[in-house]
Order: structure tokens, then sequence, then C-alpha cells
């Protein structure tokens, strides 16, 4: 019985161990002749299906700002001293969105950091405890780390790193015009054309020009409707409406489609004028009256003047640089170093 089990073992062992080896020829040589072909033909074998190794985290320096600014915080009544790359860096993170595109956020950083140089380059204005610059809009929005952390939540991370890529890759850069920094003039969602800033503001400015941005009808912010009653708009703008006449007329506009006169309640006012009392988004409006209501219908989103934000990425969606992007809304401006065009900060750092 013992032979006749042992004999029986070897002939099942026989054909097992051939089943094997034959599977783990299988498993060594076919990928081999899938993959030698691929390379031969030029082609890269994975070594593995691990995960790539993430790309290296992009940082700025203190050296890389070539002054400070001093921010006076509004909430805390305090300055805070911040390296220039660091403030720009903030500054696009308040202003514009972390979804736009990064050629849209390398023209933010430069309008930004021209804006500071600008500023500092020409008289600046009294800020409460000498500081160079407020955090509002009054100056340019700027939101600490702590506040963006509180704003962005889970995202913070990456939309930090993305803004901090493109004010790196425009480091020291800012717009100018005949060798002089510019006022980088922008705002969020233009009609369809941005304006002339003599039509807005005091002043012409020869890179400040109309031009057309159909980029932004794509925007969230292009169309509004706001509702008032007469009596709000008697309220907001001095007036006396008469109800058996109509509430608006005799509306001039220029040449970008914005309101440049209106007669309201008997009164002429500029486009300016309503919707800065009335808060609307643009002075691009149409004017309806139902009844004891007056309905405003807005196109755009800002005083239109300069750089439109949603311009800017509807451009770099097509393939446009920020140079590209920034020479498109600033006519005849070129983009120099701040050593170059404002030693003087340099020096005084």
């Amino acid at each position: 019985m013992k032979k006749s089990k042992q004999a029986s073992t070897i002939k099942w062992r026989g054909p097992s161990m051939i089943v094997a080896a034959s599977l783990i020829t299988i498993i060594l040589v076919v990928p081999t002749l899938i993959v030698a072909p691929f390379i031969q033909a030029g082609g890269t074998a994975k070594q593995s299906i691990d995960k790539q190794p993430e790309a290296e985290q992009v940082s700025l320096k203190k050296e890389d700002s070539p002054f400070a600014v001093k921010v006076y915080r509004s909430n805390t009544e305090e300055v805070e001293t911040v390296p220039l790359e660091e403030y720009v860096t903030r500054v696009v993170a308040s202003e514009m969105p972390a979804e736009f595109e990064l050629e849209a956020l390398k023209a933010q950083a430069l309008a930004a950091r021209t804006y500071i140089v600008n500023h500092l380059t020409l008289d600046p204005d009294e800020n409460p405890k000498g500081a160079d610059v407020t955090d509002t809009v009054q100056h340019q929005v700027y939101k600490s780390e702590e506040e963006l952390r509180e704003v962005w939540s889970s995202d913070y991370t990456w939309k930090m790193e993305k803004i901090t890529e493109a004010v790196a890759a425009t480091k020291g850069e800012i717009v100018t015009y005949e060798d002089q920094p510019i006022t980088p003039a922008f705002f969020s969602t233009s009609n369809g054309y941005t304006e002339d800033s003599e039509n807005y503001w005091e002043g012409e400015l020869p890179y400040l020009r109309s031009v057309a941005s159909p980029w932004d009808k794509e925007s969230p912010k292009y169309l509004d409707q706001q509702i008032f009653t007469t009596q709000e708009v008697e309220q907001a703008l001095g007036i006396k409406i008469d109800s058996n006449a109509a509430a608006a007329a005799e509306i001039e506009r220029t040449e970008s489609h914005r309101v440049a006169s209106i007669t309201i309640g008997g009164e002429s006012f500029s486009g300016r004028e309503v919707r800065e009392k009335l808060a609307l988004r643009s002075s691009d409006f149409e004017v309806e009256q139902k009844k004891d209501h007056l309905i405003f219908t807005t196109k755009g989103y800002g005083h239109g003047i300069g750089m439109s934000q949603y311009g800017a990425n509807g451009m770099a969606k097509e393939g446009k640089t920020y140079k590209q992007i920034l020479q498109y809304y600033y006519k005849g401006a070129d983009i120099n170093n701040i050593d170059q065009t404002a030693p003087q900060l340099a020096s005084n750092s």
C-alpha cells in the first residue's frame, strides 16, 4: 500500500510541476514580449505604477523683494510690514479668483506690483500710523495668511501655491508707459468694452483706452438687475420724481455704451453718479419704470477702465501670455523691471 501511494504521489507531482513551470514562464516572458517591441519603437517602459513624485513647491524668498510694504490693517488698526512679493501674492489672492488661468494670475500680479510701485513713487497719501497703504479698495485689497485660510479652508494650499507660482514667475516686473509705472486700473467684468479713462475719471491717460473685451460675456457677473422703489431712488439721488412723467430720460452714452449722462426726476446725472449712489454694478444700465418701482439692468461689473479680469482669463484660455494680455488692455505699455524703473525704492529698503 505504501508503494502504491508513493507512486501515485510521484505521478501527481509530475504534471503539477509542469503546469507551475508553464505559469511562471508565462508570467515572466509574456510581459517582456509585450514591452520589448514598445521600447524598440521609441517608447518608455514604466518601472513602477506608483504615483509620480509631486512637483517641487514654488516659494518666494525675502531677497526676491527689493523693499517692504507697510500695510494698515483695518480690523486690528495695526501696521503690518510685508516684503513686496509677499504683499503682491496676498493682493492677487484677495483680488482675483485662484481658479483663473495662470497667465491671468500673472497679469494680475503685475497690476498689483505696478500699483504699489506707482503709489510709492508718487507722493503717497497720508495713511494711519505712517502706513504706505490700507488693506481696502481705497488702495488694494489685502488679506493675511490667517484670513485667507479662513476664506479658502481646505483649498488654501493649492490656491496659494498656484498664486505664488504666478508671482514668482513675474517677480520684479511692472507695467510702464514711457519708462514710468502706469496707473494699472483693473476691474471684474466689462460690458463688452473697456472705457476711456476720461469718461469716468478726471484726466486722460494714453494707455487707458477703450478696447473690445468680448470674453466678459461668459462672466457670471455680466448681467444684473436691481429693483428700487421710487422713494428709494428719490432719497438716493436727492430728487422728486413726477408720477405722471417718465422717471428717466435724455440718456447719452459713451462709445463703450456706458451712460455718460441721464436725466432722472428732471435732474441731470453722470452715469458714474447714478452707479455709485444706487450701488449699481456698472454705469452701463437701462432703466424701466413699473408703477412705483424703477428697474435698473446693468451690463458688466466695475468702473470699466483698464484690465478686465474676466477678459484676461478669457484671453489666457485662448493661449495668450500675461504680457499679451497686459499690452492689450494697457495700450502702448511695456513690461520693465523695478530696478530699472524705480531704483530709488530698492535703495531705500
